[in-house]
């Protein structure tokens, strides 16, 4: 139920909603948010029960705006524990625009010092600029895999130790769980998770993309599905991917690094090539 426990995502989605609302009453608290969302919206599992920790109201994204720090976001963006805004989740539903955030961003520092930070909130308007230009990249490959498969050595279905949360891979089940709880990851905890479902499990990258959409609170069509296909390799010139010691230098103390509890991503770069792409000529 993430994507629902927004406060404005009703309003938004379905218009009619808001006049039965206001000729009603309106929820008051949190829970009574909760409960409206579950009973206008059928399709939920009964068993699930998370809810994610955003609040999703105008106050709540101007008061994120409010602690924008640029150049420290520059410096520590690719960190988990970096200071990153979350403001994806407001701007992709449209509580606060891209321009307002630049603006803000750009009143506290320099252009220069808020460069890395504006780039950033940029590749949304990026992506989508490329997605109109070539509409069918939206679920169909841009180019071949430049992993020395083809797109038909991928499965076409998750694996259910990935939809679990239970690959055995400590970090990678951490992030899935982030993911499927909260409806929010750090960027580069996106960039693992679509690299270990593409390139470890060898899952089509359509597919990844719709579970991603499936749970994000900031779910873009166009950012989502080119990540996916940039870490893949069908819209880039190489695949991406990482090991356990990448993992570690960007990970805060809450994230189970340890060699013993990851041990399918704890290898070497040399090592992980040979073995990821047993096709692919050494360079």
């Amino acid at each position: 139920m993430r994507k629902q426990n927004m406060e404005n995502a009703v309003e938004m989605l379905n218009p009619s909603v808001h006049e039965t609302k206001t000729q009603t009453s309106s929820p008051k608290t949190r829970a009574d948010i909760v409960s409206h969302v579950r009973k206008i919206s059928p399709w939920l599992d009964p068993k699930d029960t998370h809810v994610s920790n955003f609040i999703g109201s105008r106050a709540e994204a101007e008061k994120r705006i409010q602690s924008i720090n640029p150049s420290l976001y520059g410096r520590t963006r690719n960190h988990l524990e970096g200071a990153v805004t979350q403001l994806s989740p407001y701007i992709s539903r449209g509580v606060v625009s891209s321009e307002k955030v630049c603006d803000a961003a750009l009143s506290k520092e320099t252009p220069k010092e808020a460069e890395k930070f504006i780039q950033q909130v940029a590749w949304r308007e990026y992506w989508q600029g490329i997605l109109e230009h070539n509409p069918q990249w939206l679920w169909h490959d841009a180019e071949n895999y430049k992993t020395g498969l083809v797109a038909a050595d991928y499965i076409d279905e998750l694996p259910e130790d990935i939809v679990r949360a239970q690959t055995g891979t400590a970090s990678i089940d951490h992030f899935l769980t982030q993911l499927m709880t909260n409806g929010w990851v750090h960027n580069h905890a996106r960039l693992y998770l679509a690299s270990y479902i593409c390139h470890w499990r060898h899952v089509k990258w359509q597919v990844g993309a719709k579970f991603f959409l499936k749970h994000l609170l900031d779910a873009d069509l166009a950012s989502n599905n080119l990540s996916w296909q940039w870490v893949a390799s069908t819209f880039s010139h190489k695949p991406y991917y990482f090991n356990l010691e990448n993992v570690q230098k960007f990970s805060g103390p809450d994230i189970d690094t340890s060699p013993e509890n990851n041990v399918d991503i704890d290898a070497s770069y040399e090592v992980l090539a040979k073995r990821l792409f047993p096709n692919l000529e050494p360079k």
